[in-house]
């Protein structure tokens, strides 16, 4: 009877052993499956792009492009879904994902907003970006009202026949803003300018659209203010126009399945400064922040600074971030610091413009700093 007892003993302990053991199995393969796969740190070019060259040419563009370590292209079509639709297969054909980049509240040349001067920005001075003296700093400065119903509807329909597009992995915006109420520093000294305080030509938008508008709101003509630049509610309308154009875009473009990212200033307190552009605040996907240092006659770890400074103004939000470098003032040796700078304060890539004008030994940092 004791020999018995044993052996059942003996059975009990190998069972609750192999229990144990399975147990181990289960929570060890669980543990592993919750691990996320560590995320590719991606590369894009800004490309402008036209219908006079050929498809060849292209697809051997982008067969350089994706030999150099790129991932990613965003097309400037002119907002343009033929052409979109053209050249989406090609690039994808070559391994590179394709965004939809698309100038904005800015429209240069829009054959169908130069129909309704009513739809353009006005400055504090009374110029309209309608008319080509008028226009602040540039003549392809057009800058169309977002406070205006059917400028806005007509920019919304260019962003919903970009995300029509089959391929494209999203709708990038451009010029997504105001126009600069104070210019890069480094700028300056090109249009012989002293910007101190918000001039009256630079201050936009005094449209009757956007003035009445606020009005409505808020009891209280822009027009007749002493010293706007220190009215909080003014400010804000125009920050809040730009978010709500963006998120009107974000609904949209998810309809279609597709991302929404942008081009913005380098942060957003400084962007919200600069041109009425606080982009922490919006719907968004992705953002490029443009960090072209030199404009601002930075040195180069300010790069990593303005990386740092937008990563933390994210914080908590679904939004990657992909650092924006200007290489045509970058040597080789500054390019590879500088790519090193947006990967140590948190970007997801780095975004070049442009690689049209990019050198081969700029071609080699960046393919070596991938692998």
């Amino acid at each position: 009877m004791k020999l018995v007892k044993v052996f059942f003993g003996i059975i009990l302990l190998s069972i609750i052993a192999c229990n144990n053991s399975v147990e181990k199995k289960v929570t060890e393969s669980e543990e592993v499956s919750t691990e996320q796969p560590t995320s590719k740190f991606k590369y894009w070019s800004w490309m402008t792009v036209g219908h006079k060259k050929s498809d060849s040419a292209y697809t051997a563009h982008f067969k350089k492009l994706k030999s150099y370590g790129f991932d990613a292209v965003l097309l400037n079509t002119g907002a343009d879904p033929i052409l979109l639709k053209r050249l989406t297969p090609l690039a994808k054909k070559e391994g590179l994902e394709v965004h939809a980049w698309m100038f904005t509240t800015n429209r240069p040349g829009d054959t169908t907003a130069l129909k309704h001067p009513e739809w353009y920005m006005v400055s504090r001075s009374g110029k309209s970006c309608f008319k080509k003296e008028d226009r602040p700093y540039v003549g392809y400065y057009q800058w169309l009202s977002p406070s205006h119903p059917e400028a806005k509807k007509h920019i919304l329909s260019l962003v919903e026949g970009l995300a029509k597009v089959e391929g494209v992995a999203s709708v990038h915006l451009d010029y997504i803003r105001y126009p600069d109420v104070f210019l890069p520093i480094g700028l300056l000294p090109k249009y012989n300018l002293k910007q101190e305080e918000e001039l009256p030509d630079y201050d936009f938008d005094y449209s009757d659209a956007s003035v009445e508008k606020f009005m409505a709101m808020h009891h209280k003509d822009p027009r007749k203010m002493k010293n706007p630049a220190i009215d909080m509610e003014w400010k804000n309308f125009r920050l809040n126009e730009i978010r709500s154009l963006v998120n009107d875009a974000y609904d949209l473009v998810h309809k279609y399945d597709k991302k929404l990212s942008a081009a913005v200033f380098p942060y957003p307190e400084m962007a919200d400064h600069m041109v009425r552009q606080r982009w922490d605040k919006w719907n968004i996907d992705m953002v490029l922040p443009m960090i072209y240092y030199n404009f601002y006659n930075e040195e180069l770890d300010w790069i990593g600074y303005a990386t740092k400074q937008g990563v933390q103004d994210l914080e908590d939000k679904p939004v990657e971030l992909h650092t924006g470098l200007y290489t045509p003032k970058l040597t080789p040796e500054d390019l590879k610091v500088a790519i090193q700078e947006a990967k140590d304060n948190g970007a997801k890539g780095v975004a070049f413009f442009d690689d049209y004008t990019m050198t081969e030994a700029q071609f080699e940092v960046i393919k070596s700093s991938k692998e």
